[in-house]
Order: C-alpha cells, then structure tokens, then sequence
C-alpha cells in the first residue's frame, strides 16, 4: 500500500476492505457503508477509523476530522 495519509475517510475504508486485514464482520459493514456515504464521520466513527488503520499498519487519515 501507500505510505502517505489517506485523502478521505472513503479511500482509508476502501484500503481495509481490499487489503488482506482480519476484519469482523461489524468492522466490514461499517468500511462498506463509509466506503460509499461522502457525508462527514461521526467522532465515533473516526475513532474506529484510526483504530482499525492503526491495527493494520496503514497510515492515517490526512486533516479528515469529523465535524464537532
């Protein structure tokens, strides 16, 4: 993969679900959903986001934080 931040929370979810990282079946439902929705993540959301780029080994999301 790359070794620069992700643009966006679409192409960060998108690298997880085609990459070869052990995801549960909820973490793969929800990269599917934020994969497609351009809206913004939740703080939550993003929170998972980052873990779950964090545990693979991916590098993090650039300037993509969720609105307040």
């Amino acid at each position: 993969m790359t070794k620069h931040p992700f643009p966006n929370h679409r192409a960060a979810a998108l690298a997880l679900l085609i990459g070869d990282y052990r995801l549960t079946r909820k973490a793969g439902q929800f990269l599917g959903q934020i994969a497609v929705d351009p809206t913004s993540l939740s703080k939550s959301q993003f929170e998972w986001l980052v873990k779950l780029l964090d545990k693979a080994g991916l590098p993090p999301l650039s300037g993509c934080l969720p609105d307040a």
